[in-house]
């Protein structure tokens, strides 16, 4: 009994410090090709990031720092942005369409022929 609680214990201990962490190879998979459909990148430091035209369909960017990234013509489509920093991003010609958006900062974001969650296109700072 004591080893099977001790093991668990590992476990959970494991499962909880991954839990809120990037996944690397995700985010070298995004470096490399500009491609990351569904991957996990929760809380990882994106800021000033090249991702013109990037691929991150489905991904979870929850908790990100994407201050000034350039996102021109990302799909987002379907990603979770939950709390992430997008400050002075720029979002022009991005697809943000049922993109999780809740408690994200898009203060400064460049929202120019920007398709957000409802689908609709948003042409603040065109």
């Amino acid at each position: 009994m004591k080893r099977t609680l001790t093991a668990l214990t590992v476990v959970a201990t494991m499962f909880a410090s991954s839990a809120s962490a990037f996944d690397p190879d995700d985010l070298r998979m995004l470096t490399d090709t500009g491609v990351c459909f569904g991957c996990d990148l929760r809380d990882a430091d994106l800021t000033g990031a090249d991702l013109r035209g990037a691929f991150l369909m489905g991904a979870d960017l929850a908790g990100s720092l994407l201050t000034g990234a350039n996102l021109e013509g990302a799909k987002l489509a379907g990603s979770l942005l939950t709390g992430a920093n997008l400050e002075g991003a720029n979002l022009r010609d991005a697809d943000l369409t049922l993109t999780a958006l809740w408690g994200a900062n898009l203060e400064g974001a460049i929202l120019c022929n920007t398709t957000v969650p409802d689908g609709s296109v948003i042409y603040s700072g065109c």
